[in-house]
């Protein structure tokens, strides 16, 4: 199964796509970690999107989509595969479609601004892989130590108050209207994010069997 998953920042995107990915046994692919991978990696779509990372610009569609087609074009891939963080706009979404990619269910999580405020800032994420906590949700074992890697759990600056903020009004205008998008072609299951992360994944594994 081919799923994209829709929110806010700090709806649970990234923990509930987790989840997924254990029952179902496909990747959960985010754009933040696949970007970073392939500069690592020095692809030739992750040196294009260094030169845009390193000036503190966005990286263009164009290259990202790039990177995302190598990642789904790979062996784990096969049954399917979690877009977590991607398409961000309807131009990404028209993209994907263009490439020939079949997107079979999208989840959005619905959560108020309020309270994304609330959760956001406890969110922390490892500097070394990526995994993501929340210290009242989903606490490391060890206080600022990821369990996957012993890489240090930090507050990224993108989880500040006065960011989460901006990132809600960019989201609003920018990538809400993907849920029109995929409603328009039978896709899409709204899903009311509970306060409790268990109560919310069995809202979402309920809608991938409907």
């Amino acid at each position: 199964m081919n799923l994209i998953l829709l929110g806010a920042p700090g709806a649970g995107k990234g923990t509930q796509a987790e989840v997924i990915s254990r029952e179902l046994g496909i990747p959960q692919i985010s754009t933040g970690n696949i970007l970073r991978e392939a500069v690592k990696n020095g692809t030739e779509c992750g040196l294009k999107a260094k030169s845009f990372m390193d000036a503190g610009g966005l990286v263009p569609d164009d290259v990202v989509i790039g990177i995302l087609k190598d990642r789904i074009a790979e062996d784990d891939c096969r049954n399917g595969f979690i877009l977590d963080g991607f398409p961000r706009t309807v131009v990404q979404a028209e993209a994907l479609e263009k490439l020939g990619v079949a997107i079979d269910k999208v989840l959005e999580i619905n959560v108020p601004d309020d309270e994304i405020k609330a959760r956001v800032g406890g969110r922390r994420v490892c500097e070394s892989c990526g995994a993501s906590y929340h210290i009242q949700y989903k606490p490391t074992k060890v206080e600022g130590i990821c369990d996957k890697c012993g890489g240090r759990a930090v507050q990224r600056k993108d989880d500040a108050p006065e960011t989460v903020v901006e990132r809600l009004k960019t989201y609003h205008q920018t990538t809400a209207p993907l849920s029109e998008f995929y409603k328009n072609r039978g896709k899409l299951t709204v899903i009311n994010g509970q306060s409790s992360v268990d109560e919310t994944s069995a809202l979402v594994l309920d809608a991938l069997k409907a």
